[in-house]
Parts: C-alpha cells; sequence; structure tokens
C-alpha cells in the first residue's frame, strides 16, 4: 500500500525554467524529457537505533549531497525491483521490501532540455551484505553510510527525500 507523501510546493515547468528571470522575460520552450527512478529507505533492523544507508554523491557545483539511494529500471524491470538493485548497487546492502512509501516528482532543466522526474520510493528492511560503494556501476556515489533513523532527516540534502524519511519513521513500527 502506498502511503501519501506530504507535498512541497510545486514547481511548474514554467517557474522551473524562469529561474530568477523576471516576468517580462522570453523564453523559447524547452524540450520536456520524462524520467523514472526507484529507490528508498533500506533499514537495519538487527539493532535498536534502526540505521539506513544513505549515500552521498557531488552535485554539479562540487557541493557534497547525503540522499537516498536510487536509479532508473532497467529493460523491463519494474520499479520495486529497479529499488532492491539500485540500492544494492550504491550502498552494497541488500534489501527486501516492507511497503511503498509514494513517489516525489521534480523539474529542472539541464543541457538545453527541460526534465520531469519522478521517483518511486520504498520502504526496504536490510538482509545482507556490508557497506560499500565498489559495486556503482555509474560511480555516483562518493561515500555511504549509516545513520540512524532517528537523524535520517537532519543528514538528507532534500527536502523531498526528508519528508519521505519521515514517513519511514512513522510507520515502520507497523513492521517490526
Amino acid at each position: 500500500m502506498a502511503h501519501p507523501v506530504p507535498s512541497a510546493p510545486k514547481r511548474t515547468p514554467l517557474t522551473a525554467s524562469m529561474g530568477g528571470a523576471g516576468a517580462h522575460s522570453v523564453h523559447a520552450p524547452l524540450p520536456t524529457v520524462e524520467e523514472v527512478s526507484a529507490g528508498g529507505i533500506v533499514v537495519d533492523t538487527s539493532t535498536e537505533l534502526l540505521q539506513v544507508a544513505i549515500i552521498a554523491r557531488l552535485n554539479r557545483g562540487g557541493r557534497l549531497e547525503w540522499c537516498l539511494p536510487k536509479g532508473h529500471p532497467e529493460n523491463d524491470e519494474d520499479n520495486q525491483s529497479a529499488a532492491i538493485r539500485e540500492i544494492a548497487e550504491e550502498t552494497g546492502i541488500d534489501g527486501r521490501i516492507l511497503t511503498a512509501l509514494g513517489s516525489i516528482d521534480y523539474w529542472f532543466t539541464v543541457s538545453g532540455h527541460r526534465v520531469h522526474k519522478t521517483v518511486h520510493h520504498f520502504l526496504l528492511e536490510a538482509c545482507g551484505g556490508h557497506l560499500t560503494i565498489e559495486n556503482d556501476p555509474d560511480h555516483e556515489a562518493v561515500d555511504v553510510a549509516w545513520i540512524p533513523l532517528a537523524e535520517l532527516g537532519r543528514k538528507l540534502s532534500f527536502p523531498n527525500e526528508r519528508r519521505i524519511a519521515d514517513l519511514a519513521r512513522e510507520i515502520l513500527p507497523r513492521y517490526l
């Protein structure tokens, strides 16, 4: 069952492409690309700390951002299978899905086109592996760490992911 995620103010394609431009600026429409990713929160339930594996990436400006592991489905892969695979690749941790946490979507502009990205998040229980970024085929992750679930919201860089973490903290007791 999917759980509703409190929404943030939406950035529309118009406001996303305008950035800080004034209302009188003229913009040629940019082509739009739809992207889908899947990932989520993998929790080690073997200890009271309920630690979550998260990754660090460098943004385009070179700043370190801590985020939830996620990536694109491959071939005929469904979102659940993609989430399990991407989490294992980016963190080294194998997990089994407990429930869906919901989806977030956002817009950004890159290389002359707008991207509308939807990310499907799942709550997983860790069932093996060890922390490593060595299995990440895209080498996007530059670090990986266990963070106690109670501290996850303070560590994550993005507000939408912090809302997913809040939801996971709220519903996880149903699965323990």
